[in-house]
């Protein structure tokens, strides 16, 4: 198997494991430098990911962690883009509580500010 077939744009991967709508949103998201391979800020779309590499990268609201297990030859269903990953993202933290009314907040702030004489 040649060097070209056991590597691929992270771009192209990105959007063919579903973690981004369209590639130049993908690319978009790796030219603004918020994509990490192994540790290592990357800012360019054209960089290769072979299996075995670990992503960083942001995806709505998270932070996802996922290691590349197999790389894609199409954008296919949901069930064959989860194949393409291993998914280690920390779940999030659930909420301590409910949620504060905005009384409640503006009591925490003043309290945070040293504002409140209660």
């Amino acid at each position: 198997m040649s060097e070209a077939a056991t590597r691929q744009r992270i771009d192209k991967w990105l959007w063919q494991a579903r973690f981004y709508k369209t590639r130049t949103l993908a690319a978009k998201v790796v030219s603004e430098g918020r994509v990490r391979a192994n540790g290592e800020r990357l800012t360019k779309p054209a960089h290769s990911v072979a299996p075995g590499d670990s992503l960083t990268f942001p995806q709505g609201d998270r932070i996802r962690v996922v290691e590349i297990v197999a790389l894609g030859t199409r954008r296919g269903p949901a069930s064959e883009a989860q194949a393409l990953y291993a998914d280690h993202t920390p779940p999030p933290v659930p909420r301590a509580g409910p949620r504060p009314t905005g009384r409640d907040r503006r009591r925490l702030d003043a309290e945070r500010d040293g504002l409140c004489s209660e």
